[in-house]
């Protein structure tokens, strides 16, 4: 602590405390049942003693341990305004303005005998100063040294991994659980304090004190320290976390089978995280790990209304960075939105119908008319499932539109039905059609033939004159039409293929021959649809060999 910290500081912390105690004494708190801890007397302990006069003789040491005290003191009453905990809740709200009111003041104090030139921890912590509000001067001045005191706090009622519940009442016998709760609510109150660009600087130190709330078996520990790992992952950036990855994501997995109090925060915690930390790697195992997990969880629990609508309200995040590799998890998604956009809550069959339609629109490129009519062998499963898959979805939505009629949110409903059948149209073409021949003359989707009719030039339009359209490649089209058998591609194109040949080597060009003459090299750099396109001739060329 810099020796800017004087006696009259010590009396100034003795000044704001007064109002503080006086409130806290007059404060109702009744211990909740089986606690054998008093949060009131916890919190009265953290303040200076009345009447405190300034000592000439105070050491640093003492005031810091003042300044550190009184913090979390207004820690714990400030983060009692949202706090669910009965350990908190009975903090009334006046008190607990009066706390924050009294940090501010202390902020200011601590700020102006800052301005003064005299380094402090925050020097060393490489932060400027200057470019910090005086909370976050403050706050990050005392995170070296309460952090470390709060986790241990916590760690002292945590149990081993293995442990049973005798040992869950044994820990509470040696540490109340109060006390981890309400140290859990202060660590919370002291990173949410600090935002971007200064956060990240402060890594070392929140992260170790996060990553012990999760592992604590209390669900009110837990879900302080996912809230705070949301505002750090919302206010680092990806190289700043790249050290702690691993453990960071595997204590999100560990935890996904939380309580239901806490879904909706594990949920977040776990996309913002994973989705901040491997944006740029949608192939990392850990979407396969963390999607997997949840959707076997969510398996389990289809009927949980609490469960499917968190999950449906942050997982869109995750979907839009996974992009094509949600293909992979097809057969598993779209049961589960089956099942929910049924349901008699409004707020879920919206969310499925939200979530479906940006699933398929990042999905389409691999969903094409002219890539389902293509006869590799290591596409055909594929190609079949998307070709079931459009059916039923197609019934699905018919069935959910004529169902909207009994809905509140019928109108909307409708529209996001429409949405998604005009998408799928634009999309799967032919599939769509045949899908949709059996629904056309229903007399309760009349209102659905007018949007549905004659926008099959729209849906070539659309869907074929984008950056993956076959029509850059004129000639190229036909090789995977409705009559082309794997003679006629395999003569059709001049690979060059020689044993060894790989198709890496092979998308750099290719030349493709009518039987007449050559066309021309098309490069492939840009063209998705291509690279698809040259893995299945490359495919039935190794067929032949």
């Amino acid at each position: 602590m810099s020796k800017s910290f004087s006696p009259l500081l010590h009396h100034h912390i003795a000044e704001l405390s007064e109002p503080i105690r006086e409130s806290l004494s007059k404060a109702h708190y009744t211990p909740p049942e089986a606690s054998n801890a008093s949060v009131k007397s916890l919190l009265q302990s953290l303040l200076p003693q009345a009447n405190s006069l300034p000592n000439p003789t105070t050491s640093l040491s003492e005031i810091q341990s003042e300044i550190n005290d009184f913090t979390l003191c207004c820690a714990a009453l400030s983060s009692s305004t949202d706090a669910t905990s009965d350990h908190l809740s009975w903090i009334p709200h006046s008190l607990s303005v009066s706390a924050n009111s009294a940090f501010r003041t202390l902020s200011k104090a601590f700020s102006d005998g800052l301005g003064q030139g005299v380094g402090t921890k925050i020097g060393e912590l490489g932060l400027d100063s200057g470019l910090m509000k005086e909370e976050e001067k403050l706050v990050a001045e005392l995170m070296g040294e309460v952090l470390p005191l709060l986790k241990e706090r916590i760690k002292e009622s945590s149990i081993g991994k293995g442990d049973d519940g005798d040992e869950i009442s044994a820990a509470v016998a040696r540490t109340p659980v109060a006390y981890a709760v309400v140290a859990s609510y202060q660590f919370r109150w002291f990173v949410t304090q600090v935002e971007y660009p200064h956060l990240g600087k402060l890594c070392s130190l929140v992260i170790p004190c996060a990553l012990t709330c999760l592992d604590h078996w209390s669900p009110e520990v837990k879900g302080q320290g996912m809230i705070s790992l949301i505002h750090l992952a919302k206010n680092v950036n990806a190289a700043e976390l790249s050290w702690y990855e691993d453990v960071i994501l595997d204590a999100c997995c560990q935890n996904i089978a939380s309580s239901d109090e806490i879904w909706h925060l594990v949920v977040e915690m776990s996309v913002v995280l994973l989705t901040c930390i491997q944006r740029s790697n949608p192939r990392s195992s850990w979407f396969e790990r963390m999607l997997g997990e949840m959707l076997s969880h969510l398996e389990r629990q289809p009927r949980n209304k609490e469960r499917r609508v968190a999950w449906l309200k942050h997982i869109d995040q995750l979907f839009n960075v996974m992009g094509l590799v949600l293909l992979a998890h097809f057969r598993r998604i779209f049961p589960l939105f089956f099942k929910w956009m049924h349901a008699d809550d409004d707020e879920t069959t919206l969310l499925v119908l939200e979530r479906m339609h940006t699933v398929i629109k990042l999905t389409w490129i691999r969903n094409t008319p002219f890539i389902e009519r293509g006869t590799s062998a290591i596409c055909f499963d594929i190609f079949l499932s998307f070709f079931c898959f459009c059916f039923r979805l197609v019934d699905e939505l018919t069935t959910l539109y004529k169902e909207a009629a009994l809905k509140i949110a019928r109108e909307e409903i409708r529209a996001h039905i429409l949405q998604i059948l005009i998408l799928l149209q634009q999309c799967k073409g032919a599939q769509f059609e045949a899908a949709w021949d059996k629904h056309k003359d229903d007399p309760n989707l009349t209102t659905l033939k007018p949007s549905l009719s004659g926008t099959q030039a729209t849906m070539q339009s659309t869907c074929y004159n984008g950056p993956f359209s076959p029509n850059l490649f004129p000639n190229v089209g036909w090789l995977l039409n409705d009559n082309s058998e794997e003679s006629e591609i395999l003569d059709a194109t001049d690979l060059n293929f020689q044993k060894g040949s790989s198709p890496n080597r092979l998308c750099s060009s290719l030349v493709f021959n009518t039987g007449k003459t050559a066309t021309g090299v098309l490069a492939t750099r840009d063209h998705l649809w291509f690279l698809l396109l040259l893995s299945h001739v490359y495919a039935l060329h190794a067929k032949r060999r």
